[in-house]
């Protein structure tokens, strides 16, 4: 073989072998000289929060078809803290436990007051709102002040699975019991005169009788005091001190303030004006 095709054949044998060395370190991660393949991040966490979002302007779905309110943003800051995607799950009142203790959510935030009987079954965050249970009658009902609902033949309507209901069962024994699984059907039956009167948290009463005017009466003074707070499973208290941290540092920073001038500026100037504290004012 002459010298120069030689040459030639070693000089390209000498090429492919620093092709193959080279292509050999740059699929290797990890080696010298080597481009490793970037690593994907790994998958945000979901924090599944159910509520009923029916309940304006703590939980409710806006045009946009998406679920938001004052319970939807104490969420999104809970959630930030344990950095967690959160996750918003539309489900009836009566259905949250049972969701919570099956594992389908990891907490309850639906304007869920906080009571020994649920303790039972689920375990509570402190407390962020301090409601209290109110009473819509219609414009010409017999009832003006609490201790008419007592009258022997009284009709009540409550919502299923809320404290108006145990509330009215334990208090009211002699009452006629109408329970219902919507607000517009209990406010229907108080329009109608169908019922005495509903018991329902201030909120809402304030709410529903600001939409009918006309034909309602709202009683605001508080039948009992309630508070607010999240649901979740029991035997979890490094996520309930990261909660209630939460809510704490919310608090000294003004967000409950926010909240207030966002979603609430007409109830919280309706029940100064009936000298009551405000919802989110725990203290007083």
């Amino acid at each position: 073989m002459p010298l120069r095709i030689r040459t030639l054949l070693s000089l390209l044998a000498a090429f492919a072998s620093l092709l193959v060395g080279s292509c050999g370190e740059k699929s290797a991660p990890g080696i010298r000289g080597g481009t490793a393949a970037a690593a994907s991040p790994p998958p945000v966490p979901k924090l599944v929060i159910g509520m009923e979002a029916e309940y304006p302007p703590f939980e409710f779905v806006d045009d946009k078809g998406q679920i938001t309110g004052v319970s939807v943003e104490i969420g999104r800051e809970i959630a930030t803290t344990l950095g967690r995607e959160p996750e918003f799950r539309n489900i009836k009142f009566d259905g949250l436990i049972t969701a919570l203790k099956t594992g389908s959510i990891d907490l309850i935030i639906s304007s869920m007051t906080a009571t020994d009987e649920r303790r039972q079954s689920i375990d509570f965050s402190d407390p962020y709102v301090k409601n209290g249970l109110a009473v819509l009658v219609s414009k010409n009902s017999r009832v003006q002040k609490a201790d008419d609902l007592k009258t022997a033949g009284s009709r009540i309507v409550v919502r299923l699975g809320t404290t108006g209901e145990t509330w009215a069962r334990k208090e009211l024994p002699q009452a006629k019991l109408v329970s219902l699984d919507s607000d517009p059907a209990c406010v229907l039956e108080v329009i109608n005169g169908s019922v005495d009167a509903w018991i329902y948290d201030q909120i809402s009463i304030m709410n529903h009788h600001a939409r009918h005017p006309d034909a309602t009466r709202a009683l605001l003074a508080p039948l009992r005091e309630e508070v607010w707070a999240v649901g979740l499973t029991q035997g979890q208290p490094e996520l309930k001190a990261k909660i209630n941290q939460t809510l704490a540092r919310f608090r000294a920073e003004g967000g409950f303030t926010r909240l207030a001038d966002k979603y609430l500026g007409k109830e919280r100037d309706a029940m100064k004006a009936q000298g009551l504290p405000f919802v989110f004012e725990l203290g007083k």
